[in-house]
């Protein structure tokens, strides 16, 4: 048997003050967050495990603000493009914005402010990757799986609203 097939998928739903928001790990490592009306993988098993307690626990910390940065081990599962725009996006500090086309220069494919835009949209482990941080080039805010709302309330646990 192939050693991906042993592997069991866990997730668990957190009450949270920006809504309820699913987070699944697999093999001790944070799979995905699930914001809104996201539904959790079906292959999941809905227990609480060490890492999603933990997960959690630093989620909390950030939204009260006391915390700036998540300390998780992360494995987000895309393309070659996607992990460099999500590794780029985890080098944007707290309280600071990026625009689509810094992180398409970032990524060092400059004309790719459309498909860092996709990246974002696939991002499959939202505020612990944090694509909320990334605007419009005019400043304003552009899409968030958890909608514009969502993308507002982290921006202001960051005072960048």
């Amino acid at each position: 048997m192939d050693r991906k097939e042993c592997l069991m998928k866990y997730a668990y739903i957190y009450e949270t003050k920006i809504g309820r928001i699913g987070i699944a790990e697999s093999d001790d490592c944070i799979t995905g967050v699930y914001l809104a009306n996201e539904e959790l993988p079906s292959d999941s098993i809905l227990e609480e495990t060490h890492i999603l307690q933990k997960a959690a626990s630093q989620l909390y910390e950030y939204l009260d603000g006391k915390r700036r940065v998540f300390d998780l081990p992360l494995a987000p599962t895309g393309t070659l493009f996607q992990i460099k725009v999500w590794n780029a996006l985890q080098a944007i500090p707290f309280g600071e914005t990026r625009s689509y086309k810094q992180i398409a220069e970032a990524v060092g494919n400059p004309k790719a402010s459309r498909a860092v835009g996709m990246a974002n949209n696939k991002n499959p482990i939202a505020i612990f990757i944090p694509c909320h941080r990334v605007i419009g080039s005019n400043g304003t805010l552009v899409g968030y799986a958890g909608g514009l709302k969502m993308k507002e309330q982290l921006l202001s646990i960051e005072k960048l609203i």
